[in-house]
């Protein structure tokens, strides 16, 4: 939620007009976020790919499909905890076998890449398995 100051409104009677309307602002006047912090609007239509744990058998090792990253789906939404409760905000993911929710957590989202629309990740065993069926 945010306080807006409206030009040619003095009072709050005077901007209930405005109420119920959006708020747009041009991409370029956001401000810049510190690293590690996204626009929800940013994250949503990404695509999430979980990398894979194995280490590459040779430093050079060519592309083999055990090492390469598979597509979990696409972000849809984000959910954050309520106010005043801590907690790690929740991207949901649509996937091929229902929704999953991956926490946008450092340790878990390894690789954020809002501009190439893609986001790595490394699940913990068993998260993906908790997909809620279509």
């Amino acid at each position: 939620m945010g306080v807006f100051h409206l030009a040619g409104c003095a009072t709050i009677s005077d901007a209930e007009k405005w109420r119920g309307y959006g708020v747009l602002l041009p991409m370029e006047e956001r401000i810049a976020l510190p690293a590690g912090k996204y626009f929800v609007t940013d994250l949503i239509g990404c695509t999430v790919f979980q990398i894979a744990e194995v280490e590459p058998k040779l430093a050079s090792a060519p592309c083999s499909m055990e090492e390469a990253p598979r597509v979990i789906g696409t972000v849809r939404d984000v959910f954050f905890p309520g106010q005043g409760v801590a907690g790690t905000p929740l991207l949901q993911v649509q996937t091929s076998s229902g929704e999953l929710l991956v926490p946008l957590a450092e340790d878990i989202c390894t690789g954020v890449d809002v501009t190439g629309r893609r986001i790595e990740v490394r699940l913990p065993e068993g998260l993906d398995e908790l997909s809620t069926p279509e």
